[in-house]
This record gives C-alpha cells, structure tokens and sequence, in this order.
C-alpha cells in the first residue's frame, strides 16, 4: 500500500496510463543579434494565449468556468507587463535565446512564490512552472501532452497534473489520479474535485513503482493506493466504491437544512474563500456564510495597489452575493513571506516571523487604511466582518479600531452610507494570541481560529520541512489544549467564536470541536454538506464525554486512538 495526500474524495479501479513529460534540455548559447529572439519571444506568447483560450473554452464545457479561469489566468500571469518586461530585457542584456530567457525569470518567479508558507499561494509556483514548461515546448516545437486519448476505465499517474494537462481530460474515461506532487489545495486537487474524480496526491516515486496497464485501487478519502492488487482486494474497493456513490446520494438530503447537533444544538456552517466569483460556489453550495475571505489575492498577480474603489468593488460584491448572510473578511495577510514586488519589501531570513500581516499594515498605514475604508464602505451592502490576522496581542487590534473609528467619522462628515455596528474580530493564530485570548475576548468581536498557522506556530514546525513535518498534526495535545483555550475565553465573554482552518471539516475533530462549545465551522464549499451531515450525526452530551477522555491524554497517539 502507498500513502500519500487525499486530494479528491471517492474510490477509482483501473489501468495505469502514466503521463510522461519530456525531459526539456535547454542548450546554453549566446546570440549575434536579439531582435529574432524577441520576436520568437513574442509569436510564441501569442501562440499560448490562442492554445490556452481553446482549452479554457474546452473546459468550460466539461468542468465550468469558474475551473477553466484558472487557465485564463495563465494567460494574464504571462502578459503582466513585468514578467514579459523581464523576459524581453534578459534576452537583451545577456544576448541569450528566449528559451533561456523563459525558463530563468518564470523559473525565479516560481520559486519565489514556492517559498510563502501559505498553501494557496505556493500554488502560484506550479502556475509559472506549467507556463514555463509550454512556452519552452512552443519556442522548441515539442508537442504537448494530449490526456484526451487515453482510454475509458484509466487512472492517470503523473508527476504532477497541470492546469493545462488536465485541461484534455473527459471525466467519463478517468477513474483515479496518483501524483509525485501536490497537497488538497493544489490546482490538480481543485480541479479534480471539481471533476470529481478520485485523486491520491504526493506518493513519492509512483511514476517509477508503476508500469502502463497496471491496475490501482485507490482511496481518495484516506489517500491510499494498492498496485495490482489481489481480487479479494479489488471486490472490496468495489464495495466502498458502490456505499460511496449511496452516501454521496444520501448527502443531498442535508441541502437547505440548518446545522445543528442531534440533540438541538445549532452552530454557523460557512466557507472559506480566496476570490469574489468564489461566494457563488458558497451559495450553490449551501454555505450560510463566508468565513474567510482572504484578500490578498486582489493584492497579487499585477504591478501597483488596488485601488480603494477595485477593493470596495469586491468587498461589496462578496456581500451582495450572501445577501445578508455574514462575511468575514480578513485584512491583507501579506509581507516578508508573501513578497509582492511593487511593495519592494525586503527578503527576510525568517519570513514565518518576520514582517508580515497586521505587522505590516500597521507600518504602512497608508495602504490599510484605503483597504478599511473600502471595507466600511462596502458594510454597507451586507453583514461585513472585519477579521485582523497575526494578532499577538490587544495593541495591535485597538490599533486597528482606532483606524476604523477615524474612518467612521471621516464617512459621516462626508454622507457615505455604512454599518455603524460593523463587527472586528481577530484570526486567531498565534501562542501569544491564545495566552492573551481572556483579554482578546474582552475587546474582540469575535474569533475565527487559523489551525493551519495555529498548529504550526504551537508545535514550532515549518511544514515544507519533511524533516519535522511529522510533528505538524492539530491532534497533538497541545494543539488541542489551545484551541479549547481559545473558545472557553471566546465563550466567556459572550462572542462567537468560529475555526476557518482545516480542522473545521476533519470528521474526526467536529465531534471535539463541539464539545468545546464551536459556534462557526468555515470549510471549503464543497466540504459544507459532508459537514452538515457529522454535525447532525452527533449528540453533544456524548462529545463532551470523549472531549473528557481526549483532553486527558498526553500523545498524539492516544489522541487518535479515541477519535
């Protein structure tokens, strides 16, 4: 059995096609004259926007649009007029050929943002790989992967599934994925989902264990795979495969019903998400609400600031799109770790402490006081929360009210319509933001608990260290202890206090998590009914009795054994 990442949910049985990409030499050698480079530069780039239009148009047919965008915007992460700008000016200055040119600025672009301790971000970085790898193809001649030949009943094995790889894809002929690469927020995760075709993602070296026409069996809900398993095996994983579908069935019965426990305890079952257009996918998804809007993406992948008008423009349509239902918004969670160029922040050695978040806008005031302002101004459409992250302490968030309490006032000097009671709360985060939660309670509005960052703050583990990686696990009984911490503080001084982390939908966890008294679970909008239905599932009383037993253990392991 290999164990790797549970991208995508199901069970796939079927014959192994791996996906070979070519191993791409670049020769290395100068040019007499550049201004040929620059124009194979130029009618390759606009060979890419034509191919990639023809696969988004593709998969809006067999995926939808919101899945195909991704592709288009590889197009505009290609013609940012800072990324061609370079490209053109290193073709210049080192007489090179714009093979060499492509791989080395979109190579530098993608480990840069390989490095952001931030999984959705560091997706950016398989973005520039895939564009690299097929503008060089286009300036080499080599013809790209085709997936849509390959045969009814496959599961596809590849290093990792590209936007523009899975682009080929007919649902109806794939059964599985098993790649080297990737982790559940990953585009090849995304977009298999999306597809909803079982994927087990990270197994190392599967390319290399299997062979073509090897039969898999595969879990996408454990993130296991068997290959060339006995028949025994196989019936088995056709029996799973069948209570699968029943249960997936089962799920739509949740749709329009409220989240609340078996003996009557009802909680806030919203989403999480990263762009405006993504609030419809909550609503299509039976979120009743947004518990996480991470606005640094408005922030990435151009050259200058948002404007305060294209933030509010945002903000405002996320609200309108609820309809009155609450929206969390968090505020730029950027800096040392998350560099955007036009800010020219400094490269820091540890950007996971470094100058980052509420750190940095404090300092620049002048680019969070236009966020605040758009989105007081946009609270005014809708229930607008305002979410501060990286919180260490009651200075930073009455900083923050002040901002906006000076904002409030500029507003009514001038008749802009707004909420008075807009709410502030913190994302809670950090060790010092948990030892400082009583005093946080008795100023915050409310807490929404980052486990993601929480868990790797409190165990002292840089995740993309495999080294330690094994210490990063929100069972850890320390782990736990914060989190219950947290929401007892939360609970006490009367406030909400909800979880936007992955915990919020680990079955294992939700039973825990209500025993601590959770009143909001953020999940992806795809996770809302699975949810929906553990929460119906459990009886409070009987959480507790296992929160007793959980919080009294010691190691990780005993922690599971219980769960």
């Amino acid at each position: 059995m290999y164990k790797g990442i549970a991208g995508s949910e199901g069970i796939g049985i079927g014959k192994v096609v791996i996906i070979e990409d070519h191993d791409i030499t670049i020769e290395t050698k100068h040019v007499p004259e550049t201004d040929s480079e620059i124009a194979r530069l130029q009618e390759a780039i606009e060979k890419f926007v034509e191919i990639t239009n023809k696969m988004a148009d593709k998969m809006d047919e067999t995926v939808g649009k919101k899945d195909a965008d991704i592709l288009r915007g590889h197009i505009q992460m290609l013609q940012d007029p800072m990324i061609e700008e370079q490209i053109s000016s290193l073709i210049i200055a080192e007489k090179i050929t714009a093979e060499m040119a492509v791989d080395q600025v979109l190579e530098q672009t993608a480990e840069m943002f390989s490095q952001i301790p931030d999984e959705l971000l560091q997706q950016r970085a398989t973005d520039f790989r895939d564009i690299k790898a097929r503008m060089i193809k286009l300036l080499m001649g080599i013809e790209d992967v085709d997936i849509s030949q390959v045969p009814a009943g496959t599961v596809l094995v590849a290093k990792d599934l590209t936007p523009s790889m899975t682009a080929g894809i007919k649902p109806e002929n794939i059964e599985g994925i098993l790649t080297e690469m990737g982790g559940k927020t990953s585009h090849s995760a995304i977009l298999a989902r999306a597809m909803e075709i079982p994927a087990v993602l990270s197994i190392e070296g599967i390319c290399d264990i299997v062979k073509n026409g090897d039969t898999v069996v595969l879990d996408g809900t454990s993130g296991e795979a068997l290959v060339n398993p006995e028949e025994d095996v196989v019936k088995e994983f056709e029996d799973k495969r069948e209570q699968f579908a029943k249960d997936k069935a089962l799920l739509k019965a949740y749709a329009g019903k409220p989240s609340v426990t078996k003996d009557g305890t009802k909680v806030e079952l919203v989403c999480n998400i990263g762009k405006p257009e993504d609030a419809k996918k909550a609503v299509e998804c039976d979120g009743e609400g947004i518990g996480l809007f991470r606005t640094e993406f408005l922030f990435m992948d151009r050259d200058s600031i948002p404007t305060e008008d294209e933030q509010f423009e945002a903000y405002k349509a996320v609200a309108e799109t609820m309809k009155g239902k609450p929206v969390i918004i968090r505020t730029l969670d950027i800096g040392g770790d998350k560099d955007v160029p036009y800010l020219g922040l400094e490269k820091e050695e540890n950007p996971f402490l470094g100058f980052r978040a509420i750190r940095f806008c404090l300092q620049r005031q002048d680019i969070y006081k236009t966020q605040l302002k758009a989105l007081v101004k946009a609270s005014a459409y809708g229930k607008i929360k305002i979410m501060v992250p990286l919180v260490t302490g009651v200075d930073e968030l009455r900083q923050v009210k002040t901002m906006v309490a000076d904002i409030m006032k500029e507003f009514d000097e001038k008749d802009v319509p707004y909420n008075k009671n807009i709410e502030i709360g913190v994302m809670m985060e950090t060790p010092a933001a948990c030892m400082m939660a009583d005093a946080l309670a008795k100023e915050a509005a409310f807490f929404s608990i980052g486990t993601n960052d929480l868990t790797g703050y409190t165990m002292a583990v840089d995740r993309g260290n495999a080294k330690v990686a094994y210490l990063y696990s929100t069972y850890n009984p320390a782990v736990l202890r914060a989190i219950k911490r947290i929401i007892e503080c939360g609970r006490k001084e009367g406030i909400m206090v909800g979880m936007c982390g992955e915990a919020a939908a680990d079955p294992k966890l939700i039973p825990l998590l209500l025993a601590f008294g959770l009143d909001e679970f953020s999940v992806s909008a795809t996770s809302v009914l699975k949810t929906r239905k553990i929460i119906s599932d459990c009886d409070v009383g009987a959480c507790k009795e296992l929160a007793e037993k959980v919080m009294q253990c010691i190691t990780e392991e005993e922690v599971l054994k219980l769960l």
